[in-house]
């Protein structure tokens, strides 16, 4: 192919519909199942959900997690379990968005949010701890100085959770599995799912879908 014939296929591209966007100026809408920042949820009575059982740290496989459980103090116990997780730390330097750590995670305590934008000055701050992680007491993610949070971003964080058994049993088939969350409720099903007659609705409606 010659200089002229490059130079024909750059200049008829010219006139051809665009399938980028110029971002930041536009951005697409995030997918329900988006991979963001993650937070550590808390029941709707408050008490965290983490357990310390370490196997979110143990199933990365950037080894991004650290976890150190310890006992629950039986005057302010901070979990419903006999455990909590004490140091809770993630290294978003490693972190690859990859959701394992939330499918191993059985009391559903970490969860991906839709936040990709931020950004580190200096390498401290992209090591999350737990103080950072958890949500606050009306179960809204911990927003840092440098994330650039939309409207949205905290929504849908454990929507596609175990929507069915974990060993397939089709009784459970177009029946939320998950368990309320503070600020939320019991979320709303995706699309495919809805709630059995026995389920508590979900406290916010935006989350159902037709």
């Amino acid at each position: 192919m010659g200089y002229l014939d490059g130079f024909k296929i750059t200049f008829g591209k010219l006139f051809e519909e665009r399938v980028t966007t110029e971002y930041p100026k536009e951005k697409r809408e995030k997918p329900d199942r988006f991979h963001g920042r993650h937070v550590l949820n808390r029941y709707e009575d408050g008490m965290e959900k983490c357990i310390g059982c370490e196997l979110c740290a143990g199933v990365c496989p950037a080894k991004c997690i650290y976890v150190r459980g310890a006992d629950n103090p039986e005057e302010a116990p901070v979990s419903p379990g006999e455990r909590y997780g004490f140091v809770y730390e993630i290294n978003y330097l490693r972190c690859i968005h990859c959701d394992l750590c939330v499918e191993a995670c059985p009391t559903e305590a970490i969860t991906e949010s839709k936040l990709f934008e931020f950004s580190f000055a200096n390498r401290s701050d992209a090591i999350y701890t737990k103080d950072e992680l958890v949500v606050d007491d009306q179960g809204i993610p911990q927003k840092q100085p440098w994330e650039l949070w939309h409207a949205g971003d905290d929504l849908k964080t454990s929507g596609w959770m175990r929507a069915t058994a974990s060993s397939g049993n089709p009784a459970y088939e177009n029946r939320v599995g998950w368990s309320g969350e503070l600020g939320y409720g019991v979320r709303g099903p995706e699309r495919g799912q809805q709630f059995d007659e026995s389920e508590p609705q979900a406290l916010d409606g935006k989350d159902n879908q037709d």
